[in-house]
């Protein structure tokens, strides 16, 4: 059974979420902010649902400290806030959360969103160690609607076989983008399918991509 951690201040919030999903769930709750990631250590959950707006500690600090340490930052992030205003949702979005949900929750939809990610997230290799690194490329194929594209972009993180990066265009499951670096020579790498995509909702959702091709050339070789 997959386990969730879920940190809010609010018993009743904590309440309802695990009688809503522990019955698919292992559920690890907490409404101290400043055990959360003490937790996540312990308990390496699969997903965590995190409140932003809690007494005596920030949810964004938080969120920023799971999205960029090591041990964590491969653990996606789900937000449970009474906030709705979009510059919210853009500010968690650039840091690395996977879903944001408002209060009262929709917990079918946040049910979905957490059975896709994970169903999605054991089909990856998670087997190969990943690095926070930033490098410039460019993706060329056809988009949802089977029209071209060619687009540069900036992976986010990436191993030997994947890598994450956004992407400005709307991508099918399981669609294949040739992959370009940056340069002079603009080098054919390899070619890449798409494995997960995260943010629909949104005009730049991010993609992780993993190679189906062996790269000649890439990055961690």
């Amino acid at each position: 059974m997959a386990k969730l951690l879920v940190i809010d201040d609010e018993e009743a919030i904590r309440r309802l979420i695990r009688l809503n999903l522990m019955d698919s769930y292992e559920v690890v709750d907490t409404g101290e902010p400043e055990q959360a990631l003490a937790l996540a250590l312990e308990h390496k959950p699969d997903a965590i649902l995190l409140d932003l707006r809690m007494p005596r500690y920030s949810g964004f600090e938080l969120l920023q400290t799971f999205t960029s340490f090591g041990a964590t930052q491969l653990i996606p992030v789900f937000v449970i806030s009474g906030e709705a205003g979009s510059k919210t949702k853009e500010f968690c979005h650039d840091l690395g959360v996977v879903g944001y949900f408002e209060k009262p929750v929709d917990f079918d939809a946040l049910r979905q969103s957490l059975e896709t990610l994970l169903k999605d997230r054991r089909k990856e290799r998670r087997s190969e160690p990943r690095v926070r690194l930033r490098v410039p490329l460019r993706l060329s194929g056809n988009d949802e609607k089977g029209e071209p594209f060619s687009l540069l972009t900036t992976t986010e993180n990436m191993s030997r076989g994947s890598f994450l990066c956004s992407c400005g265009v709307a991508l099918p499951p399981d669609s294949v983008v040739a992959i370009q670096f940056l340069g002079p020579s603009k080098e054919v790498v390899g070619k890449a399918r798409v494995v997960r995509s995260e943010w629909h909702e949104t005009p730049y959702p991010r993609y992780a991509f993993h190679f189906i091709e062996k790269p000649v050339h890439w990055v961690l070789d």
